[in-house]
């Protein structure tokens, strides 16, 4: 299954990350660090995330992580993972 990302996936997470590098560079790429490994890591484990709190889709889960939620689509028919957004929970 591919991984992709949608523009406003990208947008926001460029925000998230701008944001937090004026608090700490360094923990800054920790973060996106471990970030990319969940993504990456996010097939074999597709089963244990719930469905979105933002959607009404079954196809549609969140992956909490660190104090934010990515959302992405599961979509079987072309075997592809889309990432839509990213938010830092309030």
């Amino acid at each position: 299954m591919n991984i992709l990302t949608s523009p406003t996936y990208v947008k926001q997470l460029k925000d998230i990350l701008s944001l937090l590098a004026k608090e700490n560079y360094s923990a800054t790429k920790n973060f996106k660090m471990y970030l990319d490994t969940i993504i990456i890591n996010m097939q074999t484990k597709e089963k244990k995330y719930k469905k979105s709190i933002y959607f009404n889709d079954e196809n549609i889960k969140d992956i909490e992580y660190n104090g934010c939620r990515i959302i992405f689509l599961v979509d079987k028919g072309n075997s592809q993972y889309i990432l839509l957004g990213i938010t830092i929970k309030s």
